[in-house]
């Protein structure tokens, strides 16, 4: 089976132009190339049934491009969705006409700003302008923006909380949209609290919110200024959590923790309290259960943190707190969820003495 005499004729011609870009609408049988000059598009014909006839064209614009036609299907397994695509290969993905090559594409590293745009032009998607606005170069380019208007005004169609919370974090990327919207969309976390997750993750020391700093004597500011100055973590990070930043973070928290939906979200806060307190424990997550963490923090003996608990002797029990925060993830949940797929108020109830233990630490910090 071969393609018909004009489609072959066509695709030949329009390959011969060198497109930038080529997508194929299969319910409408309609191929469509990008170029300098514009689009055009290519009504296909089939002497077949659909499916067959497309890969058929598929298999010639692999054999143009690649120069393999017969090799399709297993160049198209390899295509890797970890970032892990060449990136002297890039602009041949864009001219395959197959949805699973610009995924391939969005993943790598080597994107341009050109190149984002003509993947763009390709397909529309929300995951696909997640993964490039993952990508500092589009994020600095001027896809960027336009990117990030997509992921807001499809908001509130997506309905999983831990895609919501990765499209904020992208969208709330510096320049991407303007304060306004900003703000507008800091307004909507009070119907949907799940959103203030994303402001944590993106924006923890400039959230949209009015905080008073914590009460500090001019002593305990001067002597933790003077160990952060010289790289203490723990003096640097008891400065920033009494700012006024540090108040609006731990407020913030504090409303995500009042009713969690679901446990990618209990999850996620965890992972984002963790991140915030990194330089504490720049090994990362110690995957360790609530009562263990409370006794690593019990005996911590640190020479950063001796000099800290010493130049401010009263803040101690909030030094060994924040190093126990530090340690946050998914290990201090575990022995309750491990075994369940409860959400809402049921898991919220199964969580209460965890939580419970968690609000008591965090609201250590506010106030003085």
């Amino acid at each position: 089976m071969e393609l018909t005499s004009e489609d072959s004729l066509r695709l030949n011609v329009l390959l011969a132009n060198k497109p930038q870009a080529i997508r194929i609408d299969e319910s409408s049988m309609t191929l469509f190339g990008l170029s300098e000059r514009g689009e055009s598009r290519i009504i296909l014909n089939p002497n077949c049934r659909d499916d067959l006839y497309l890969r058929m064209v598929r298999e010639l614009l692999s054999g143009h491009v690649q120069g393999s036609p017969g090799g399709y299907p297993v160049y198209l397994k390899r295509w890797s969705r970890m970032g892990q695509t060449r990136d002297d290969n890039l602009e041949q993905l864009l001219l395959l006409g197959e949805p699973e090559a610009v995924v391939a594409f969005t993943c790598a590293k080597g994107i341009t700003d050109e190149l984002a745009r003509r993947a763009w032009w390709i397909s529309q998607d929300p995951d696909n302008a997640r993964r490039m606005l993952d990508n500092p170069q589009i994020v600095d380019g001027s896809m960027g923006p336009e990117l990030a208007r997509f992921l807001l005004d499809y908001l509130p169609f997506e309905t999983e909380s831990i895609v919501i919370i990765e499209s904020l974090r992208l969208i709330l990327q510096p320049g991407l949209i303007s304060e306004e919207e900003k703000v507008s969309l800091w307004k909507r976390c009070q119907r949907k609290p799940t959103y203030y997750l994303g402001f944590l993750a993106a924006l923890p020391d400039d959230l949209p919110v009015e905080s008073v700093p914590g009460a500090m004597t001019g002593h305990e500011k001067a002597a933790l200024l003077s160990l952060s100055e010289q790289g203490n973590p723990f003096a640097a990070q008891l400065l920033r959590i009494h700012s006024s930043p540090g108040q609006g973070f731990i407020s913030t928290v504090l409303k995500v923790m009042e009713k969690p939906a679901n446990q990618d979200v209990v999850a996620t806060l965890l992972d984002v309290v963790r991140g915030y307190l990194q330089s504490l424990r720049p090994t990362g997550d110690p995957d360790l259960t609530l009562e263990e963490l409370e006794a690593e923090a019990d005996g911590l003996c640190s020479d950063a943190f001796v000099a800290c608990r010493d130049a401010v002797s009263r803040r101690e029990t909030e030094i060994r707190s924040l190093y126990l925060l530090s340690g946050l993830g998914y290990g201090i949940v575990r022995p309750v969820l491990s075994n369940t797929d409860a959400i809402g108020s049921l898991m919220r109830r199964k969580l209460a003495p965890v939580s419970e233990r968690l609000k008591q630490l965090l609201q250590r910090f506010q106030g003085g």
